[in-house]
């Protein structure tokens, strides 16, 4: 079911067939970096985690984690999505793509499309960003769909603290 189109990319939700492309993206060692280890180690694991995540999000909350694929040849690049996570005031916009498919502009587009349905399609007045404290990358990224740092955090079962990322103005 697709849900956003972008020039370059289309967004859809995850469904359990799409376990072998999270097993790889969840143990993409970027990922693995600045995202974290969701112990997703088998095909298995992989619909587990689709299963009692994404698709229990859009059961519950109406959005959440969507595949992001190119549209010239389907090739699936990362998830893209908006979520509400329980330890988080607002809803967030999150994102990882796969290592090879860094660099070419693809977090952008469609963290910027999802950023826009947000806030036009679900009505949603706020929303935020966290990253890992050394993920440059990522913090470019909400940079450039208008979000800007507005300071650290400590978040309950996080490791390390996160940077709050809010919308400018």
């Amino acid at each position: 079911m697709r849900i956003l189109e972008t020039a370059r990319l289309e967004l859809r939700r995850l469904t359990p067939e799409d376990a072998p492309f999270i097993l790889e993206l969840l143990n993409d060692p970027l990922f693995l970096r600045f995202v974290g280890d969701k112990g997703v180690r088998t095909l298995d694991d992989a619909r587990a985690y689709l299963a009692n995540g994404p698709i229990a999000s859009y059961a519950q909350h109406g959005f959440g984690l969507f595949l992001v694929s190119r549209k010239d040849d389907g090739a699936p690049l990362g998830m893209c999505g908006l979520l509400k996570r329980p330890v988080l005031e607002d809803v967030d916009v999150g994102f990882g793509f796969l290592t090879r498919h860094g660099g070419f502009g693809y977090a952008t587009e469609a963290a910027a499309a999802t950023l826009h349905y947000g806030r036009t399609v679900l009505g949603l007045k706020r929303i935020v960003a966290i990253t890992a404290p050394d993920n440059t990358a990522s913090g470019h990224v909400l940079e450039k769909i208008g979000l800007r740092f507005e300071r650290v955090l400590s978040l309950p079962g996080y490791q390390t603290p996160s940077r709050l990322f809010t919308p400018a103005g």
